[in-house]
């Protein structure tokens, strides 16, 4: 038997009519869908499935929205049964729903909470992101470093090969922005985000997360978790509620955390969410290995 692990996507790939088909066809996705607007106090279900897109964009409607689509998908298809799990940024929330170290309920909320505080964070703190494709990390720590005298930029994202995702202040953005282009990148491009996640400017979301993360119950993962700020696989409990306030100012190490699975002896991946953009990053990381999208209720009757 092949080994598998579940990945699980995060902020930006929503979409209008996300799930739509699963509350339909589904009388436990429907189940788990009315909970989720229950359970968070808004009609988030609407949101998800009728838009208007740029409410759907926004941070404290986006997580617990690609959140929900991918935990319910994840327990439709529940007979798979994964060996590990990881989730890129807010995935990991997905990842450890999955992993049965958070209960479906408590972590909607506590998503949604987590998605209140980034969008705080970002309004009081204004920040950017923007996309560096072509040029090493050695090369990218090292422009951030140099630039980081116009304002705060860091590495946030190491998504695959060549693909790194840098963070902080619009200034020192917009500079290490030119450095990488004068330095030979393929691609510089800014990202629309509502604030500049995985860095420093996203502390006033820190002490509101961590009030949410104390309200939640954590139970030790029955499977190994491949967290965003190690890469490494972690069980326990503790450990992983700590790492979980460590990942809103610190990089996703996804390349690391793929390779890692791999030498692990994972073999197949199961991308379970809205979108491919992680199925993309894991052909880019290894072409070797087989990977699978299940993102709609037709995706789902391939495998129950």
């Amino acid at each position: 038997m092949s080994k598998k692990a579940f990945i699980f996507p995060g902020q930006g790939s929503q979409y209008v009519g996300m799930a739509k088909d699963l509350f339909d066809n589904s009388v436990e996705a429907k189940e788990m869908i009315k909970t989720a607007d229950e359970a968070v106090g808004a009609n988030l279900s609407y949101i998800m499935f009728n838009g208007p897109e740029e409410e759907l964009k926004q941070t404290e409607f986006t997580q617990p929205a690609i959140f929900l689509h991918s935990v319910v998908l994840a327990s439709l298809i529940r007979t798979l049964r994964p060996d590990a799990v990881a989730g890129h940024s807010l995935g990991e929330y997905s990842a450890l729903v999955s992993a049965g170290a958070i209960q479906f309920y408590e972590a909607i909320k506590l998503v949604r909470q987590r998605g209140l505080a980034m969008q705080y964070a970002g309004s009081v703190m204004k920040g950017t992101m923007a996309a560096i494709v072509g040029l090493n990390p050695d090369v990218v720590n090292s422009i951030c470093e140099e630039t980081s005298s116009f304002g705060i930029v860091q590495c946030a994202n190491f998504n695959s090969p060549g693909q790194i995702v840098i963070s902080g202040s619009i200034e020192g953005v917009h500079k290490a922005m030119e450095l990488c282009k004068s330095k030979g990148a393929k691609l510089v491009k800014e990202l629309v985000v509502s604030g500049a996640f995985h860095s420093p400017l996203m502390e006033p979301a820190i002490e509101r997360l961590s009030n949410a993360l104390d309200q939640t119950n954590f139970y030790d993962a029955r499977i190994p978790v491949y967290t965003n700020v190690t890469a490494k696989p972690v069980s326990d409990k503790n450990e992983i509620k700590k790492l979980l306030l460590e990942q809103l100012n610190a990089p996703v190490r996804w390349e690391e955390i793929i390779l890692n699975m791999i030498n692990d002896g994972i073999e197949e991946f199961y991308e379970i969410g809205p979108g491919k953009v992680l199925q993309g990053l894991v052909k880019r990381i290894n072409p070797n290995v087989k990977c699978y999208g299940i993102d709609t209720y037709s995706d789902v009757n391939n495998y129950i």
